[in-house]
């Protein structure tokens, strides 16, 4: 493992901020894990074996992290890049950027991982602002290559550019979010989809199986290879013109939540957290399922590889 890379400190151990840990032990980074829980940290070291066997990467690499229960434990010296993966909670994450500016090298980035909130508004009042940024990644974040990196209005362009910089070298698939925008770009891609296919079924149009069916073997499949933008450059503007003038005036643009996801909620159908959504699910079929979509992720990740 290369000891003369800085650590990294990523302030949350859950299932996001362990996820982050694997991608900087894979590029042989220190790796400093703040968690309150006990449980988290004592479940780290095998996470962690397990995610870089998953990535090929080294299983030495395991060595350099370290679990901690407090901020004030971490070895603040070492740390060149601070990463909060804390719960989604403003006030919260208000709080632990506080917390980290009184303890970290001023000139070091403290970037979170938020997906819901306005960097502004976890970094507002923070001494110095310049330095903190988004870096959004995607669930699992060991397998799926995009991060985000989010310009705040007072975030310095350097620090945004050295963080693109970063994920490149480990590996990742970065984009430079310009504005701080509510959901930045991909959940605002995936929100405006998610809407869509919802409102579909809730008018009995398709069935949850056909709208997956439909994403997966259609323009998903294709995505793996071209991007929306390129692939209309290649089949031509003017038909995505014709196309849209005489399909966006059907499209469903409802401000609210689909009012048959909020019935599920309702009942606590929220899919395999709770066993069912609009499918039921057992700890088997749980399991089979995400392993068989960990074997897709990686597989695709061969194959972008091969660009």
């Amino acid at each position: 493992m290369a000891q003369s890379k800085p650590g990294v400190a990523v302030v949350g151990g859950g299932i996001m901020g362990g996820d982050i840990a694997i991608v900087f032990a894979a590029g042989g980074w220190n790796v400093h894990v703040m968690s309150p829980s006990q449980r988290t940290r004592d479940a780290l070291p095998a996470r962690i074996s397990t995610g870089l066997e998953k990535l090929g990467a080294p299983s030495a690499n395991a060595g350099g992290v370290k679990p901690y229960a407090k901020l004030e434990a971490l070895p603040w010296t070492e740390i060149g890049l601070v990463v909060e993966a804390a719960l989604e909670d403003l006030p919260l994450k208000q709080k632990l950027f506080s917390e980290i500016e009184a303890l970290a090298r001023p000139e070091i980035p403290l970037a979170s991982n938020t997906s819901n909130f306005p960097i502004g508004e976890i970094g507002r009042a923070l001494k110095h602002r310049a330095r903190v940024a988004g870096l959004h990644f995607f669930m699992p974040a060991h397998l799926v290559p995009l991060v985000e990196v989010v310009s705040a209005e007072f975030t310095d362009p350097r620090v945004a550019e050295g963080l693109v910089g970063l994920m490149k070298t480990l590996g990742k698939a970065p984009v430079w979010v310009k504005k701080d925008i509510p959901g930045f770009v991909g959940n605002r891609l995936q929100h405006a989809m998610m809407r869509e296919a919802l409102y579909l079924i809730a008018d009995g149009v398709v069935s949850p199986e056909g709208i997956d069916t439909a994403v997966r073997y259609g323009f998903g499949f294709r995505f793996i290879a071209c991007g929306p933008i390129l692939q209309k450059e290649m089949s031509g503007w003017d038909t995505n013109t014709i196309v849209a003038a005489a399909l966006y005036p059907h499209l469903y643009n409802n401000k609210t939540p689909a009012p048959m996801v909020k019935a599920l909620v309702d009942k606590g159908h929220l899919g395999m957290k709770s066993k069912r959504g609009f499918w039921e699910w057992t700890d088997e079929s749980i399991a089979k399922e995400k392993a068989r979509i960990e074997r897709c992720l990686q597989a695709g990740m061969e194959i972008l590889k091969s660009d």
